[in-house]
């Protein structure tokens, strides 16, 4: 069984910034996309930035120059810097892990990020 772990979330200003982090406990981390999704109060699940197997990567239109994906295969991580943050980017941020040969995915429980206005 895979476990994802997210740690990172918190309050933060309107234009603060915080740094998410989720680390899987696969065997190869190189085969897997990586990806963060939010899920505001009310609302559905969204994709937020996903870090491919292959070094691309997809960001959302609301946070496209805000936010960045990164990975650290070695220490099988996958981190997100958001910085200008908004009352809007409040949300329970989700961290997903898919194996690019099998399809399998996996989801960790969420960090919730308050933004304050």
């Amino acid at each position: 069984q895979v476990e994802v772990v997210e740690s990172g979330g918190g309050l933060v200003q309107s234009g603060g910034s915080l740094r998410l982090s989720c680390t899987a406990s696969v065997s190869i981390f190189s085969i897997y996309n990586m990806g963060w999704y939010r899920q505001p109060p009310g609302k559905e699940r969204e994709l937020v930035a996903l870090t491919t197997a292959g070094g691309g990567t997809v960001y959302g239109d609301s946070v496209q120059g805000r936010f960045t994906i990164s990975r650290e295969n070695a220490w099988k991580t996958v981190y997100l810097q958001m910085n200008s943050l908004k009352p809007e980017d409040t949300a329970v941020y989700y961290c997903n892990v898919q194996n690019v040969r099998t399809r399998a995915d996996y989801w960790g429980q969420g960090t919730q990020v308050t933004v304050s206005s």
